[in-house]
């Protein structure tokens, strides 16, 4: 992954060093207070946001362990992959299992 301001193009805020990128955005930020239209939280948002967060992660974490106890389950209740010898055996006589190296 390249980092910030070493790309290849020389071009719009992303290729800027980042530095100049908190200024620039600091200064839209004084403008918008200026004029009045800056977003402020109040209390009340700001803890319905964090509920909304919150919710989210939990509702993640709770899928990510039922995934891992159905993979869990899944894994105990397959029975291991029987090798190919193995297979042979139950398919011929005891003469004529091959023997290692003879065919």
């Amino acid at each position: 992954m390249a980092t910030r301001g070493t790309g290849t193009s020389n071009r719009g805020f992303a290729s800027m060093d980042p530095d100049k990128q908190r200024a620039i955005a600091a200064q839209g930020g004084r403008a918008a207070h200026a004029q009045g239209v800056a977003h402020e939280f109040d209390s009340e948002e700001a803890r319905a946001a964090g509920r909304k967060g919150g919710q989210a992660r939990s509702s993640r974490s709770a899928a990510t362990r039922a995934t891992n106890l159905a993979n869990a389950d899944r894994d105990i209740q397959q029975p291991p992959a029987a090798s190919p010898m193995h297979a042979l055996s139950d398919e011929l006589p005891r003469d004529e299992l091959p023997r290692s190296g003879h065919v």
